[in-house]
């Protein structure tokens, strides 16, 4: 009769401590880089959704020139490397000393190179039709858009994400959290 060979038993995965609640101005504090990051997005996404819906009807707002609308969509590309300069420069290096998610080679840094190798093809389109050289056509701007969108809407919602009040409290303590770049 053969023996039968029992598989080694693993060790359980260490399983993440329950933190303790945080009282309102802890989970203020913890909070306050995903609040005001978010604010910049929320900026972010009502540009593109205004660029976007746009291009899906085929019409400018009403209230927008030509030379508005195009100057609106160069401001969003012009803003949004911006932001991300700032973000690479300043901001990720400080988190990525305790959080892997900012550090450059996991995804939130290759969300930003994703973002601009189309967002450059975009920007440069919306400068020839503001020059002349090409002319705005909405569907090709919405192609354009949709190259980058996706993964620009998830960007903007996962870093916020990893900013949050409860996944900071993992990382930092309230005093670090006064020092931040942000």
């Amino acid at each position: 009769m053969a023996e039968s060979v029992q598989p080694p038993l693993r060790p359980s995965e260490p399983k993440e401590e329950a933190l303790p609640k945080l009282s309102m101005a802890e989970f203020t504090i913890y909070n306050s880089m995903a609040d005001g990051m978010n604010a910049y997005h929320n900026r972010f996404r009502q540009t593109w959704t205004t660029l976007y819906n746009a291009c899906a009807n085929n019409k400018r707002p009403a209230n927008l020139s030509l030379p508005q609308f195009l100057s609106l969509g160069l401001e969003f590309c012009h803003h949004l490397h911006i932001h991300h300069t700032i973000e690479e420069e300043h901001i990720f290096p400080v988190l990525a000393t305790k959080m892997p998610a900012f550090r450059e080679e996991l995804e939130l840094l290759t969300q930003h190179k994703q973002i601009h190798k189309e967002l450059d093809v975009f920007q440069k389109y919306l400068a020839y039709c503001k020059t002349g050289r090409s002319e705005l056509r909405m569907e090709e701007m919405k192609g354009l858009m949709d190259a980058f969108g996706k993964v620009l809407w998830q960007h903007l919602d996962d870093e916020v994400e990893q900013l949050g009040a409860e996944n900071m409290r993992k990382y930092w303590s309230l005093q670090e959290m006064a020092s931040m770049p942000m």
